[in-house]
């Protein structure tokens, strides 16, 4: 709180590279409003970045080296090979790609009482009562039974459609209304309503057959192509400027991607280093980092053997080394102090705009349950790149302790032994369809990741 707001520190200079930043950061968010999809993007801009796939590499690795692997569509690990042994360890950011939002079942299309609807299960922790009475978008992949993948995306479009859960009117609301928010809409209540004419000629179930009779025609599936199909309903619209002052960001999905989009600018902007630097993008963040895509799983482990192979330094000690001598940011959002809501935050330790990068020494709930808990050692090394570099952090705790909390991946590199820290950008409205950042805290972050890659080094 004692530190001046950024806006009064940025120089004009400052000033358009941060609206340029911000801009940048827009339109990744618009290009990706799902995992795949961010993936799709990360891969677009590395590569012209003159990444290439590990499995592309021919001989070996060499400092200044960049590459990348790809995981299932969904995870992608970024690298750039540093004059230091890799034994040494590696700078990390690691940032989720995955968001709340609503799946669709894989037997989905149902009609009622003249109505054709597609049935869901949400996706991550929402307030589900938020989802209701707003334009909403699908994006996702169908994966025929011959391997044919067809992308999907349908009213992101100025022409196309909108869909959206239905809510009670207040005229009937009542009841409703004294239900507690957790119950005010049920999960199995969130299905989205696609459509309202019948098929001519269908005795039943006509509604339902028009849409089968449109998803046909534009995507060429059958009813049962649902099965092998991955189909997300998220708010439709673009990240938009905020605020009359234009301070801000409104938009879907910045948990994480807010913090995904400044690491990986961070990785691509960053010079040669001496210590390898990397960035992880993952999957499965919000529902506990599970499955072949998520931070628990192999993948990166996997990967890092691959590049000491090429390194030509290969051993399982040697893996074992670089993860446990490696320090990493988990780079994910914090919970911005909102004053409509003060009663829940500890004023003296929370998080806000124009304060820059949120450092939380350890999240879980409660007692710290969940929690990596960085040693301060590495706090106080972390602190003296970031002083020397000028960067604006703030140190910071989630809420009141006993109101609640929240987890990240830092837990899960942190059983290898390396030192990690959570940090990240300040959010208002978490997890609901439109999240608010601050600018500046967006332009600081990608700074303090530039520094962090740049500068950080393992200590005694």
């Amino acid at each position: 709180m004692k530190e001046k707001n950024l806006w009064l520190k940025y120089e004009e200079e400052s000033l358009e590279s941060l609206e340029k930043f911000n801009k940048g950061y827009r339109k990744f968010l618009d290009a990706g409003k799902t995992e795949r999809e961010c993936v799709t993007e990360i891969v677009r801009q590395v590569r012209a970045a003159g990444y290439q796939e590990l499995s592309e590499v021919e001989g070996g690795l060499k400092p200044g080296d960049k590459v990348y692997v790809e995981w299932m569509h969904k995870s992608i690990a970024l690298f750039q090979i540093g004059t230091d042994a890799l034994e040494n360890g590696m700078n990390i950011l690691g940032a989720h790609i995955d968001s709340p939002r609503l799946d669709l079942k894989q037997n989905p299309l149902y009609e009622e009482s003249g109505f054709a609807y597609l049935d869901t299960h949400y996706y991550g922790g929402i307030k589900k009562y938020q989802w209701v009475a707003l334009p909403l978008a699908i994006h996702g992949v169908i994966v025929k039974k011959d391997g044919e993948t067809v992308q999907v995306v349908i009213g992101e479009d100025e022409e196309d459609p909108v869909l959206l859960v239905t809510d009670l009117l207040i005229h009937l609301s009542a009841k409703q209304l004294e239900a507690r928010a957790s119950k005010v809409i049920e999960g199995e209540n969130l299905d989205i309503l696609v459509g309202s004419r019948p098929l001519e000629g269908k005795k039943k179930e006509a509604v339902k057959a028009r849409v089968l009779q449109l998803l046909k025609e534009k995507y060429h599936m059958e009813a049962e192509d649902f099965m092998s199909a991955e189909l997300e309903i998220v708010p439709a619209g673009k990240a938009r400027d905020c605020g009359l002052d234009r301070s801000m960001i409104l938009a879907y999905g910045q948990d994480d991607r807010v913090c995904a989009y400044t690491s990986l600018m961070a990785m691509l902007d960053v010079p040669s280093v001496k210590r390898t630097s990397c960035c992880i993008l993952v999957d499965k963040e919000e529902i506990g980092s599970v499955g072949a895509t998520g931070m628990h799983s192999r993948f990166f482990e996997n990967a890092v053997a691959e590049i000491l192979n090429l390194c030509g330094e290969f051993s399982e000690l040697k893996l074992r080394h670089t993860m446990a001598n490696s320090t990493m940011i988990s780079s994910d959002v914090g919970a911005a102090y909102d004053p409509m809501y003060s009663d829940v935050y500890d004023k003296k330790s929370a998080s806000f705009f124009g304060k820059g990068l949120v450092i939380k020494k350890h999240t879980g709930s409660r007692g710290k349950s969940g929690s990596s808990d960085a040693n301060a050692e590495y706090i106080a090394r972390l602190r003296k790149v970031f002083d020397d570099a000028e960067v604006a952090f703030q140190m910071t705790e989630m809420g009141k302790i006993d109101v609640g909390g929240g987890g990240t991946i830092a837990y899960i590199l942190a059983q290898f032994g390396m030192e990690v820290i959570d940090g990240g950008v300040a959010v208002l409205c978490m997890h609901a369809p439109w999240e608010v950042a601050s600018k500046a805290d967006i332009y600081e972050a990608y700074r303090a990741y530039m520094a962090f890659l740049k500068d950080m080094g393992r200590g005694c």
